[in-house]
């Protein structure tokens, strides 16, 4: 039995060698056969380096890198994309997911299940602010988007490999994985656990970006959105039959101050409403735009340790020592693109 860990890396310099001393001894206790594939985001500290250094010792270490940061979950993406291990692991590389569940995760494995899920019962080293936003975040998209979306439950899981192969078929731009899983209904263990502080570094994930990812999720799972402007027009066409009922009271009560107020109010609301079903209209076009490009959902150009290249569509991986290879994008993309290496003879 072969296990793979997957872990995305941007700007995580002070905490990578935390990771990789503690999660080769825990691998090593539970299979004498592991790969741990490292994918660098886009960083810009020199976590790269870190990893490239490591891997030259150790086989069993891999980097995948991005050419610019693509996301988070695009990271995930392409780490599923690479695995050859019979169970698959995804965690966090801050060591807030401790490498000491993977124990317990692979028991329920055995049991049956195709996934196992880590739920946080605690937050160490969060702000009152983050641990609110948190919860608030799993009720909307529990109770407003998708029921079987699991609370307080991250990218922290095990699967099996059919559980992979079922996530590697989605290949939309704009993707949460933890809708995709909820969607595809799998059996899933849940497992509880006190989530640990950092282990170094601070958190690479700014109330903007979870603002950033929240909408992500609502717009890829569900619409929604759109059902909740259809609802808010009606409202509207209430509040126009309130206000012209005001404006005849005033007319007959001569209330020329009230009436003003209230028509201005109505036409200020009015219009507010409208910029805004207009705006989130506008959202959902443009992300059927760049789906209908079929762009890559990352570009590598870096591998180590890695041996063969992953046959899997909008996977763009340049095939250069250097990463400098030109790149052209057709306007859709089947599978992978590698382009050739200029250095290369053809024979």
């Amino acid at each position: 039995m072969k296990i793979s860990v997957i872990s995305p890396v941007y700007n995580e310099c002070e905490v990578l060698p935390y990771l990789l001393d503690s999660l080769p001894k825990v691998l090593s206790k539970l299979t004498d056969q592991y790969e741990i594939i490292l994918v660098n985001d886009g960083s810009s500290d020199g976590s790269d380096q870190i990893i490239r250094q490591r891997a030259q010792l150790d086989s069993r270490i891999k980097l995948v890198s991005f050419s610019r940061n693509f996301g988070q979950q695009a990271a995930i993406t392409a780490g599923l994309d690479c695995v050859t291990g019979d169970i698959v692991v995804v965690m966090d590389c801050d060591m807030q997911d401790p490498p000491e569940m993977l124990s317990a995760m692979l028991d329920k494995i055995h049991q049956g299940y195709d996934i196992v899920s880590c739920r946080r019962t605690g937050r160490d080293g969060e702000s009152i602010f983050k641990r609110w936003s948190s919860t608030a975040f799993y009720q909307v998209m529990r109770y407003g988007i998708d029921k079987r979306i699991e609370p307080e439950v991250g990218d922290f899981r095990m699967y099996t490999r059919r559980a992979v192969d079922a996530l590697r078929a989605f290949r939309e731009q704009h993707r949460f994985m933890r809708g995709v899983v909820a969607w595809l209904g799998l059996k899933e263990a849940i497992l509880p656990f006190h989530r640990p502080a950092r282990a170094a570094g601070q958190t690479k994930y700014p109330v903007s970006k979870l603002v950033k990812l929240a909408w992500t999720a609502i717009s890829s799972s569900s619409p929604a959105p759109l059902k909740i402007s259809s609802y808010l027009g009606f409202g509207m066409v209430v509040g126009s039959a309130i206000a012209a009922s005001l404006c005849v009271l005033g007319l007959i009560g001569h209330w020329t101050i009230a009436t003003s107020l209230a028509w201005i109010a109505f036409m200020l609301g009015l219009s507010g409403i409208q910029m805004c079903a207009i705006g989130l209209l506008g959202d959902y076009v443009g992300r059927v735009f760049e789906e209908s490009k079929g762009r890559p959902l990352y570009v590598v150009n870096e591998v180590c340790n890695i041996d063969r290249t992953p046959e899997q569509p909008r996977a763009l991986w340049l095939d250069s020592s250097d990463g400098q290879t030109p790149v052209r994008v057709e306007p859709r993309i089947y599978g992978p693109i590698v382009l050739p290496n200029p250095s290369r003879k053809v024979g």
